[in-house]
C-alpha cells in the first residue's frame, strides 16, 4: 500500500480543486484520558473514534484510562467525539517521569497518575531553598577556592 499511497499523494498534488489546493491534514497521534469502567465503555469509545474519517489506529487501555488515536485527525474533533459518548475526557496530561527534570515536585506529582507518569508541568522546578552549586562562583576572584588557572 505504500506505493499506492505515494502515487495518490502525487496525483492529489497535481490536481487542484476550484483553483485552490486542498489543505492536507498531518499524521499525528492524539492521546486522551477517559474514565472507563467496563468492557462496554471501552468498546463504545473505541467504536466512536474508529468510525471517524482519517483514523488509522486506535489503542485503548482501560486500566490507565488512556486512549491513543493515530491518523490524519484534528485533536479537538477527536476529543469532541469521545465526549459525545457520554464519558468525561481530557487531553492526556501525563508524561513519563524520566522526561521531567524534577518529577516529584509538588506541581508535577499526581497521585492519580498511572505508575511511571507525572503531570506535564512547566513550573516543575526545584524549590528555591534547594542546595545547588552556583557555577558562576567557581571562577570568581572572591572565592578563595576558585580555579588555580585564574
Amino acid at each position: 500500500m505504500g506505493a499506492l499511497d505515494s502515487l495518490s499523494d502525487y496525483i492529489s498534488d497535481l490536481v487542484t480543486v476550484h483553483g485552490k489546493r486542498k489543505k492536507r491534514k498531518v499524521m499525528q497521534t492524539v492521546e486522551i484520558k477517559v474514565k472507563m469502567d467496563c468492557d462496554g465503555c471501552e468498546r463504545r469509545v473505541k467504536n466512536a473514534v474508529s468510525s471517524m474519517k482519517g483514523v488509522k489506529s486506535v489503542e485503548v487501555n482501560r486500566k490507565k484510562s488512556y486512549v491513543s488515536v493515530s491518523g490524519y485527525v484534528e485533536p479537538n474533533k477527536v476529543l469532541k467525539k469521545v465526549k459525545s459518548t457520554g464519558k468525561r475526557a481530557e487531553f492526556w496530561p501525563y508524561v513519563p517521569y524520566n522526561l521531567v527534570a524534577y518529577p516529584y515536585v509538588a506541581q508535577a506529582y499526581d497521585k492519580k497518575a498511572p505508575s511511571g507518569y507525572v503531570k506535564e508541568a512547566v513550573q516543575a522546578l526545584p524549590s528555591p531553598n534547594a542546595v545547588d552549586e552556583k557555577f558562576v562562583t567557581f571562577f570568581s576572584d572572591e572565592n578563595p577556592n576558585a580555579c588555580s588557572i585564574m
